[in-house]
């Protein structure tokens, strides 16, 4: 006699999970007979039996696990070439954190049917989102590059978007100048959309953890109330399209970035413009604060004395809620801004004095994103010349061009819970690289 492998539970369980499959397939006279010699021949295959469709779900489980076990092993024989060639030996001064988009591309994602136009990781999971020309927002899962839902509503392209600091709401806007709030919890589900803006709205930030500030083709920045959805403050004084908007760390400053080739920096809590910057030649179509991990490379780039840099500085993020001094420390956020330009350069400002620091150059043709890397020595730029590049921003040189796509690369963003970057393009597709 055959000794069973499986306990004597489970060996019911699967043999009414064949039976169920055969009753539903048709195989009639062979399910009569395997319920003969199983002892299950009152078994009527239901949809609302647990038993139902439970083989074909137990088969589409092994061959995704079939092929993550041989994506791991792809991944460990890597990493025995590179033990035996000696590769991990010199990268072992090197920590998880400097790690960099390598290629090829790891993934290559498609589903989208227009330009993609943003990419969003999650905070806390392995979850990615991209934004699309299609009106739609699609949901993956970043580690193996499956789809997993579309979020419909948008009537217009989606221009941007933005995850809050713990993953619960996704925020979305559109060309149909409207911003959406999905609620990430409840299945995506979109619990509001906000109207104000009169055209394109173009960019979305969190500004803390209970409002939301906007950018718009009605070259006006809005800050709205998350709960109730009310417009609360509305800032004026581009003269063009508002293509970006930037939060500081403290959410006591925002950036802009326009199509009147400026770069301006606010106080959101009162809407004065504190500072104008201009020097680019073209629009300017992203502007970010510089993270406080950043400053040290940033003040050896622009040529400041550490010992200088510690001294207190004229703060133009000073408001209402810390108003002591007037000044603030070195380590304050929104110092430093950076900006990308149709003119294909990248800059470094100092937003306290408006000063230009530097200038990067090097892309071919606009320079249509970027992202700090979490370590706070490089930056990573995509451009309209189809590249993704790398820069020491102790230097300002760039350190590595990658070919990032077939058609101009649009977005860009680097995954903080696993080492990944995901850029996005006109081709429609997504890629993801993996650092290392």
């Amino acid at each position: 006699m055959v000794e069973h492998i499986l306990p004597e539970r489970q060996l019911r369980e699967l043999q009414k999970a064949m039976l169920d499959f055969m009753q539903t397939q048709g195989y009639t006279e062979s399910a009569q007979a395997f319920a003969r010699e199983t002892n299950n021949e009152g078994f009527i295959a239901d949809p609302k039996d647990r038993h139902h469709n439970l083989l074909a779900k137990k088969w589409t489980s092994v061959i995704r696990l079939q092929r993550k076990i041989m994506e791991l092993e792809s991944k460990i024989s890597k990493m025995q070439a590179d033990i035996d060639s000696g590769a991990i030996v010199r990268r072992a001064n090197k920590g998880t954190g400097e790690w960099l988009p390598r290629p090829p591309a790891k993934l290559k994602l498609a589903q989208h049917r227009s330009p993609i136009t943003c990419v969003r990781f999650h905070p806390q999971y392995t979850v990615l989102a991209t934004a699309s020309e299609d009106m739609t927002v699609k949901i993956w899962d970043s580690e193996a590059g499956d789809f997993e839902r579309s979020l419909k509503g948008h009537t217009k392209a989606v221009q941007d978007m933005v995850f809050d600091n713990k993953g619960a709401v996704l925020v979305t806007c559109s060309a149909d100048l409207t911003l959406r709030v999905w609620d990430v919890a409840n299945e995506y589900k979109c619990v509001r959309t906000l109207h104000g803006h009169d055209h394109c709205v173009s960019a979305v930030r969190f500004l803390g953890s209970d409002k939301i500030v906007s950018a718009s083709r009605d070259k006006t920045i809005r800050i709205w109330e998350l709960a109730t959805g009310y417009c609360v403050r509305t800032l004026t004084g581009h003269s063009e399209w508002v293509r970006c908007v930037d939060v500081s760390a403290d959410a006591r400053l925002l950036c802009s970035a326009s199509n009147d080739q400026s770069v301006r920096v606010w106080d959101p809590a009162t809407g004065e413009c504190k500072a104008d910057m201009r020097g680019h030649e073209n629009v300017v179509e992203v502007a970010k604060f510089a993270p406080v991990n950043s400053y040290a490379c940033l003040r050896r780039l622009s040529g400041m004395p550490p010992a200088l840099a510690e001294k207190p500085t004229t703060a133009n993020g000073a408001s209402d809620e810390n108003p002591v001094s007037g000044s603030v420390s070195a380590n304050a956020p929104g110092l430093f801004i950076v900006s990308g330009s149709r003119d294909k350069t990248l800059k470094l400002w100092d937003a306290t004095s408006t000063q230009l620091l530097h200038t990067f150059v090097g892309h071919d043709d606009w320079v249509r994103d970027f992202v700090f890397h979490p370590s706070g020595k490089t930056l990573i730029s995509v451009s309209d010349d189809k590249t993704m590049r790398v820069w020491d921003l102790a230097t300002g040189r760039c350190a590595k061009t990658i070919e990032a796509s077939e058609h101009f690369t649009t977005c860009i963003d680097f995954s903080i819970v696993s080492p990944l970057v995901a850029t996005g393009s006109v081709d429609t597709e997504v890629s993801l690289w993996e650092c290392r």
